[in-house]
């Protein structure tokens, strides 16, 4: 009974930390804020989405914001600034802006009536450019005491509704993640006690784990196989979403590689256990 008991819990365990370890990433890097900007900030250091980033921020200043008659003295200014927008000292500030207006449009923060409004409001996933077409804005205004105002967003759309309805579904599940963690590690500490051959639990929960590795690993090429065939049909979007999938699967990659170098240890630990206690016994 104590082996069947001991069993159950092992296999338990490994269901719920199949669960619980993508659902702690997903609330880590993006569904907290935080841990979004941190995760997606390297992003916009990919020289090729610089260059979109800055020729649709300088692209927004059109005609309907700068006259036509000083038009001519402005295009050289913006020419310049869609060249040396990533140098600006103010860019870095500009590209976390971003990223934060960005992720309250995408996710609804249950404390913040206002945040829940904002992102209800988008249908899509989006990316907003207004802070960075301000920066641009402002060089304008300096060069030539014009009042040049940007726009309060801009918003580029990097996913479909039913992209954005699956996101708010696992925002939703994904803070869940650490409460399944808690309760896997108690049904392996069950079943560490319950066993009567205390070795086989290790050696199973490593093998176990092993395996979860390669099926997290699959399942994550797989999301990201599924996210990049996906098309918005604009250019900073695609190229966000490719380095964004790229950046996610490397990320996970490190929890993916842990688990199994975890599983590994636990394996072995588990022969060496019984290594030990088969020559006690003899």
């Amino acid at each position: 009974m104590r082996t069947f008991v001991s069993a159950v819990a092992v296999l338990i365990g490994l269901v719920l930390a199949a669960v619980a370890v993508p659902a702690m990433w997903v609330d880590r890097n993006i569904v907290q804020e935080d841990g979004f900007v941190a995760f997606t900030a390297p992003l916009g250091k990919d020289p090729a989405f610089q260059e979109r980033l800055a020729a649709a921020a300088v692209g927004s200043l059109g005609a309907d914001r700068i006259p036509e008659a000083l038009s001519g003295l402005v295009a050289p200014i913006l020419e310049s600034a869609a060249q040396s927008l990533t140098t600006m000292p103010g860019y870095p500030d500009a590209w976390t802006e971003t990223l934060r207006k960005s992720h309250r449009l995408n996710f609804a923060d249950p404390a913040d009536p206002a945040g829940a409004a904002e992102a209800d409001g988008s249908t899509s996933l989006t990316l907003d450019l207004a802070p960075l077409v301000g920066l641009v804005a402002k060089q304008v205004a300096d060069a030539t005491t014009l009042p040049v105002e940007a726009p309060e967003e801009l918003l580029i759309t990097i996913g479909q509704p039913q992209h954005r309805q699956a996101l708010d579904r696992v925002a939703a599940f994904a803070p869940m993640g650490y409460a399944v963690a808690v309760g896997a590690l108690i049904a392996f500490a069950l079943a560490f006690v319950a066993a009567r051959r205390r070795w086989a639990v290790l050696a199973g929960i490593g093998i176990g784990t092993l395996v979860l590795a390669g099926v997290w690993t699959l399942a994550a090429n797989a999301v990201g196989g599924a996210v990049t065939a996906t098309s918005s049909g604009n250019e900073v979007a695609e190229i966000f979403k490719s380095e964004f999938v790229a950046a996610a699967g490397a990320s996970f990659g490190q929890w993916t590689l842990a688990a199994a170098i975890g599983g590994g240890v636990l394996l072995a630990a588990g022969l060496v256990l019984r290594a030990v206690g088969g020559s006690r016994r003899a």
